[in-house]
């Protein structure tokens, strides 16, 4: 998981020793100079047992290690923190910057507050909205091509907490100051370029005009450009940046006309938006359709492949639930007299219905409550879906109970930089991810499974990397673990426990067994277990969760993480609760046959 306290760690020592067996006051977080949004701070280190420990002269709680975590209130600016142990000092000052707007003085707008600031397109009859910053008294109004299009000033205002509010128990909207905020929108209904914006500003009688950074474009219905999908799974999302929702990744080769733009940023006819790097224009502006006849099925390796003939590739979409799959298809219609489904281990039962027009989707009920993984590729214009089967049961009467089964464990972490989260005294996430995953690795071989490590050593390898190796590898479960932090708002010192990450429906499962055995067989406290848009939770090739061991952060769950009688314990634990997990979800498969 990407660590909230990042790559900025600084161990500010007074003495030259080593990290781990450090015996002086040791802050590890925040640096000397942070800064942040949020409206508290937690100070992470360590110093020697005996003695106590002070921050602006009042003593803190420390574990039985001498570690601590105590969380402070920031107030907007400069915020000083003196530590103090014995003769030793620490000083770190935490800038908090305010999240909110800052209405200009005199005549000017905000900085970089005018929009579009990109390139923007719509087709006719929709919205295009725009907005800036100016001073509280000011009238606002917009010239595009030869309309004049007045904004309103913006009086109730609320701002959404971060994703990361989640996990720290911070979701509930935040009224802000809408001073200074104007916006308003106009419909344009003829296709054209129609130019930069132009802002025109009035404050008390004295004027002032400035172009917003980006043009505006009407497209013509009729003239749609057709993009085609380069990348091997083209990232969609909701809307037209990072920040937006992802949405079934659209397979090479996929195409949509194009009906918006936003930048760099395309919107698809079906919906999505997609990078146009990850794009290319066809020399077409015939809008993309196609029919769909026959469907058919076979059975490959340890797959099942469903395979629809298009008349050229479309955009698809996937739904899980416990027993269902669900894939759409979009700008299709259907000609379908005649499906051949082979009988196969693992589909009940499908059929299909035409939602709407252009939109076909295809229902398949599975044997299993339990998915194992799909696929979705274009082999030429037609799409084929590859649903994983079951893996096949071990007879009870055999020792090896994981035999067959083919496990990979992902190390959080590694290299020269990515340290992943540190304790107290400044040791490194990603040395106990990996002592951790070598000894769960060591119970599983016992149990004859085969197991894929993403790393054995102390290399970097970038999120999307480990990604792409479950993908490729295509084990049957693949679990990522790691050790928590929290953002700079989190609770250091009291919070605590497992936790468990997943994406993919057919993981849920997978996630939520793991983090309940852990939790009642090491009498663990529970963290939460969580739908996260992670890159080690993505995978669809295998059901792929993330484990958040403990806290590293934590002063009291620090000490059970080294400890290496509790490494033990845990590693055992988890290879039990991975083969418990399995052996139940394999037996209902084979007895149904």
């Amino acid at each position: 998981m990407q660590r909230f306290l990042g790559q900025a760690f600084l161990m500010v020592l007074l003495v030259a020793l080593p990290t781990w067996a450090s015996q002086s006051l040791g802050v590890v977080y925040p640096p000397a100079d942070h800064q942040t949004t949020a409206a508290r701070i937690f100070l992470i280190g360590s110093a020697p047992i005996a003695g106590s420990v002070s921050v602006n002269g009042h003593a803190i709680a420390r574990s039985p290690g001498g570690h601590f975590a105590p969380s402070f209130p920031l107030q907007l600016g400069e915020n000083l923190f003196s530590l103090r142990y014995r003769d030793q000092e620490v000083k770190i000052k935490v800038t908090r910057k305010s999240t909110e707007p800052v209405a200009p003085e005199g005549l000017a707008f905000g900085q970089n507050s005018l929009m579009p600031i990109a390139e923007i397109a719509r087709l006719p009859g929709e919205l295009v909205c725009f907005g800036a910053i100016a001073p509280a008294n000011a009238m606002v109004s917009v010239k595009l091509a030869d309309q004049i299009i007045p904004l309103q000033r913006q009086t109730a205002i609320v701002t959404l907490p971060e994703n990361s509010g989640v996990l720290t128990g911070l979701t509930q909207p935040t009224p802000i100051n809408g001073a200074g905020q104007y916006a308003g929108c106009v419909k344009a209904d003829a296709a054209g370029e129609l130019g930069q914006p132009e802002y025109l500003l009035n404050v008390k009688g004295a004027s002032f005009a400035q172009a917003a950074p980006g043009k505006v474009k009407i497209l013509a219905p009729a003239q749609l450009e057709v993009a085609e999908v380069t990348a091997d799974q083209g990232v969609a999302r909701t809307g037209a940046s990072t920040d937006y929702s992802r949405l079934t990744p659209l397979p090479k080769g996929t195409r949509a006309s194009v009906t918006g733009r936003e930048g760099e940023w395309l919107r698809l006819d079906y919906g999505g938006w997609i990078k146009s790097g990850e794009t290319k224009i066809v020399a077409s502006s015939v809008p993309v359709r196609s029919l769909i006849r026959g469907v058919t099925s076979r059975q490959k390796a340890d797959w099942t492949e469903i395979l629809f003939p298009l008349q050229v590739p479309i955009p698809v979409t996937v739904q899980q639930s416990r027993d269902t799959f669900v894939l759409t298809l979009y700008n299709t219609t259907a000609q379908t007299d005649t499906i051949r489904l082979s009988s196969n281990p693992l589909i009940s039962f499908l059929n299909w219905q035409q939602v709407e027009p252009g939109r076909i989707d295809y229902r398949f009920l599975l044997k299993s409550s339990q998915q194992w993984g799909y696929k979705l590729r274009y082999d030429g214009t037609t799409l084929v879906l590859s649903l994983r089967n079951p893996p096949k049961s071990v007879p009870k009467r055999q020792a090896k109970s994981l035999a067959g089964v083919r496990i990979l464990l992902d190390p959080g972490h590694g290299g020269p930089e990515d340290f992943g989260s540190r304790g107290p005294t400044g040791y490194p996430e990603k040395e106990v991810a990996l002592i951790t995953s070598k000894l769960v690795r060591s119970h599983l071989l016992d149990r004859g499974a085969t197991v894929l490590m993403t790393r054995e050593a102390d290399v970097d390898l970038l999120p999307n990397d480990r990604a792409a190796m479950i993908q490729t590898m295509e084990p049957t479960i693949a679990i990522s673990l790691h050790y928590n932090a929290l953002p700079d708002d989190g609770d250091a010192f009291n919070t605590k426990g497992v936790a468990a990450f997943w994406y993919q429906p057919q993981a849920q499962d997978l996630a939520a067994f793991l983090h309940d055995y852990l939790v009642k067989t090491l009498d663990r406290p529970s963290y939460g277990v969580f739908w996260n848009n992670l890159a080690l939770t993505r995978p669809t090739v295998a059901p792929s969760v993330l484990l958040e061991l403990g806290f590293m952060i934590n002063p009291i769950e620090f000490e059970w993480i080294t400890n290496p009688q509790a490494q033990q314990k845990l590693a055992l634990a988890l290879a039990d609760g991975i083969t418990e997990w399995l052996v139940q979800n394999r037996e209902p498969i084979a007895n149904s046959h």
